[in-house]
């Protein structure tokens, strides 16, 4: 289908296209079974200038918005979810200094990450703090010209490998979620460790930690926008960021479907291809109608995003509530046309559906996203009363 990309955005999802099929599909059972974080794979991006598309021309970026970041980031989950996560992660951990940070700020970290010299990540989440962003424990509290943070966060994509980490932390207590902010941490910072890797069922390529802040000062320079608005840096980060995730999941599914695909064709059974059975077809077609629909979805909540438009908290839901129930739905049929095969790791299709799940629970579980939908939904009607 035609989705009408200009020149520039082609030729991106092109080169991304063209690392997924010659650099990842090669290494992505083998690092999913290792855990290997793709140091390589960075280097690669980072060589060919994609590191940076979504990062303002003027800090040494592309000059793209969302739909540039997620045309990479559907190519690179297409060969695997968890390697692809080493630019989708950054890309969370970047948007809050892109929309929050000033320019000495930008100017410090913009470039390094849009080069591919450092990796970023974000620290939102803690053990008591999924769902329920308020109940944030850790704490910043201001001792003269800097910060000490003390608390701990758990489940942070790219932690330990991230050089620059976003993190919230509760300034004043009593404000309740006007209590929070947002701060720039650099790894190798005093206090400042990480707990071990987690050992994941999926997106094994990807790396995994908890963030330990044990008395860690900080400069009060890297406060992010101004003390107390930490929830709306995350919320409106997060708002940018989840067509990330649906287009990680996009990736998922299209890989997993072109594998179905090929393999429907190739296996016959009672003497002829298994792809000339209705059961089949059908499995097939529903497949390709859900992915499209996705792509569809993703790509125009993504143009919605990047045309400046202020409320896009329901859209941006909607494409990862969608993309991602797609993803979990397509992986697990490409496992049943795949029947015995699919379920061996030999074959590519069980590491997809295992990677897919993360993408209904991570960056605010589609749960909560419906919540957020409806929510939307009823304050726009009540609004045209």
């Amino acid at each position: 289908m035609e989705y009408f990309l200009t020149e520039e955005q082609k030729m991106i999802k092109e080169l991304a296209a063209r690392i997924a099929d010659e650099k990842i599909a090669p290494l992505a059972i083998q690092y999913d079974e290792e855990g290997t974080f793709p140091h390589d794979i960075v280097k690669i991006l980072a060589d060919s200038d994609l590191t940076g598309v979504y990062i303002p021309e003027e800090y040494g970026g592309f000059g793209g918005g969302v739909l540039e970041m997620s045309l990479v980031v559907e190519e690179l989950s297409r060969a695997c979810g968890g390697i692809a996560l080493a630019f989708a992660g950054t890309g969370l951990g970047t948007f809050p200094i892109i929309l929050f940070g000033n320019d000495e700020q930008k100017q410090k970290y913009l470039p390094d990450i849009a080069a591919g010299k450092k990796l970023a990540a974000f620290a939102l989440t803690e053990a008591n703090a999924g769902s329920d962003a308020a109940g944030i424990q850790t704490t910043a509290v201001l001792d003269g010209d800097e910060y000490i943070l003390n608390g701990t966060k758990q489940w942070i994509t790219n932690g330990g490998e991230a050089d620059v980490y976003t993190v919230i932390a509760c300034t004043n207590r009593a404000k309740g979620a006007r209590g929070f902010s947002a701060f720039i941490v650099e790894k190798g910072t005093p206090g400042f460790s990480f707990g071990k890797k987690e050992n994941k069922m999926g997106i094994r390529a990807s790396c995994t930690r908890e963030l330990i802040f044990e008395n860690c000062r900080i400069p009060k320079e890297n406060l992010l926008y101004r003390e107390g608005m930490g929830f709306v840096v995350a919320m409106k980060t997060l708002d940018r960021t989840r067509p990330g995730v649906a287009a990680q999941a996009l990736g998922i599914a299209q890989g997993a479907f072109d594998e179905a695909l090929k393999y429907s064709r190739e296996r016959q059974q009672f003497g002829q291809a298994i792809s000339s059975f209705q059961a089949v077809q059908h499995m097939l077609a529903d497949m390709a109608i859900q992915i499209e629909a996705a792509r569809a979805l993703v790509y125009q909540t993504c143009r919605h995003i990047d045309s400046g438009a202020k409320n896009i908290s329901k859209e941006s839901a909607m494409a990862k509530v969608f993309a991602s129930d797609v993803a979990m739905k397509v992986t697990t049929d490409a496992v049943q046309i795949l029947g015995g095969y699919g379920y061996m790791k030999e074959y590519p299709v069980e590491k997809r559906m295992r990677d897919a799940k993360i993408t209904q629970i991570y960056e605010g579980t589609n749960q909560i996203q419906r919540n957020v939908i409806a929510l939307e939904l009823i304050k726009e009607m009540s609004s045209k009363k």
